[in-house]
């Protein structure tokens, strides 16, 4: 099947943190569908990425879902929730509640869409008693809601690869550039289209690192990426408070094979 345009929706996995271009914007997985649709579907194929870092799901929802309805998109994906799971208050079905009446108004206009149930990054977070039985919750209900909209579900959770620390970039929540990889070949495979069997390698695991170096890894992330995020967390910022969506419109992408 062939898409004539693509709209991504979400939070920082859409919008490609941290698999960099040159310029130090970011590509991601969405990027690369794109770019791979591109190629079947001719020069007028359309992509924008509405995707913001940082973004809530309520917030996903007001600022992105009218104006993708609103490009008439034929494929469309969301990724979201992710970060109202890591908040000290949020309910899971309420989530799932919200995405199955966002996407149910997708699919009602007849555009294909894709879902995906999160890779699980809990291991390193503080608190994962408490966030691991939420995100499991939204991963289980986003299951059922592409099963009810005959959405097609990237179930990230599923692949083992995604253990392996190589996927995900030095702040060990967001995706390394082989990552961001992985997640494209799995989207266009389950989309029918060909992809560069490159983006799937599995790649070995890294040499397990003496105790003493390991900890004193654990204390540089805590201070520069930890700390952080949790101050953000207790007085309410994002890392998206600034920043814009990268491809607010449809526009061309340049096409690879």
């Amino acid at each position: 099947m062939t898409w004539q345009n693509f709209v991504a929706m979400g939070d920082s996995f859409t919008e490609g943190m941290d698999d960099s271009y040159p310029d130090g914007t970011y590509r991601g997985w969405a990027d690369l569908v794109a770019a791979r649709l591109a190629v079947d579907a001719g020069p007028d194929f359309g992509y924008a990425n509405l995707a913001v870092r940082g973004k809530l799901l309520d917030q996903v929802i007001g600022e992105q879902l009218e104006p993708a309805l609103a490009m008439r998109p034929s494929l469309v994906s969301l990724a979201a929730g992710g970060n109202d799971v890591l908040r000290r208050k949020v309910d899971p079905q309420s989530l799932v509640d919200k995405i199955d009446a966002m996407i149910g108004r997708v699919a009602a206009t007849g555009a294909d869409v894709i879902l995906f149930r999160f890779a699980d990054v809990t291991a390193v977070l503080p608190g994962q008693r408490i966030v691991r039985p939420r995100a499991a919750a939204l991963n289980d209900g986003v299951a059922a809601v592409a099963e009810r909209n005959g959405a097609h579900l990237i179930d990230l959770f599923a692949d083992d690869t995604f253990h392996n620390p190589v996927m995900w970039s030095v702040d060990r929540l967001h995706l390394s550039a082989a990552g961001h990889r992985r997640v494209a070949g799995h989207v266009l495979s389950a989309l029918g289209v060909g992809v560069d069997e490159e983006w799937l390698l599995v790649p070995p695991m890294p040499a397990p690192t003496p105790w003493l170096l390991a900890r004193g890894a654990d204390l540089r992330w805590a201070g520069q990426h930890l700390a952080p995020w949790l101050k953000r967390r207790l007085t309410g910022a994002s890392a998206g408070d600034e920043v814009t969506a990268k491809r607010p419109e449809l526009a061309p992408v340049e096409a690879i094979a």
